[in-house]
């Protein structure tokens, strides 16, 4: 996905059925993505185990030569570490109890 194209690739990917699977070993697909320098470096710096989780959301497209593929995007798991303020209790005055 290095050629330049007139859309933003950035945290996106493809997935096409793997047409050279010779094996049951071999993948069904194959593709490519093209991730954020700047997210990467900021997901490890706040990394705290060995991997650095990612969202995955995909889409059945077809490509201009009539070829099905997965359309994939990947949104950094971003862990909020700011404690949540608990919801307002509601009261009822008028509950006996």
């Amino acid at each position: 996905m290095s050629n330049i194209t007139q859309y933003d690739n950035t945290n996106r990917g493809r997935l096409f059925k793997n047409d050279r699977k010779e094996k049951e070993t071999h993948p069904d697909f194959r593709g490519d993505c093209e991730l954020s320098v700047k997210d990467l470096t900021a997901l490890l710096a706040s990394a705290t185990g060995d991997t650095v989780p990612f969202y995955v959301k995909g889409w059945k497209k077809v490509s201009k030569n009539d070829v099905s593929y997965l359309s994939l995007a990947f949104d950094p798991k971003v862990v909020d570490s700011t404690p949540k303020k608990p919801s307002p209790v509601e009261v009822n005055d008028s509950d006996p109890f």
